[in-house]
């Protein structure tokens, strides 16, 4: 079941979330623009993305579903459906599920292709 329109300019979200419950990581991601990238992820709790510096874009974190954490500079901001957490280039940042599982989507100006790892290095709180 396809949950992009048939222009693809609307997507369900939640849809794709509920229906890769078993999937881990990058389950979604937009391909029909050349200026962004968006990804839909999703990890199980305890799982996420270790923490990185990204010295190439921003990045913008949207909670969709479940929640969990992300760590930008040392800081730690909850991320749940309905939020937002901005990552501006240079910092260093990372995710990690919460019980229960976490979905977000990051958005980006457009680089080369994802680069998901699946475990969080990031310390309990």
């Amino acid at each position: 079941m396809s949950h992009a329109s048939a222009t693809g300019r609307t997507v369900d979200l939640a849809g794709i979330v509920s229906a890769r419950r078993e999937d881990s990581g990058a389950v979604w991601s937009l391909t029909n623009s050349e200026d962004l990238n968006a990804n839909l992820v999703r990890f199980e709790e305890g799982e996420g993305v270790g923490l990185h510096v990204n010295d190439e874009v921003d990045v913008l974190f949207v909670g969709i579903a479940g929640g969990g954490l992300v760590v930008v500079d040392g800081e730690e901001y909850d991320l749940e459906p309905g939020r937002m957490v901005f990552a501006p280039r240079g910092c260093s940042r990372a995710s990690r599920a919460a019980p229960g599982g976490f979905a977000y989507l990051t958005v980006h100006r457009r680089r080369g292709p994802v680069r998901l790892g699946k475990k969080a290095e990031v310390a309990a709180r």
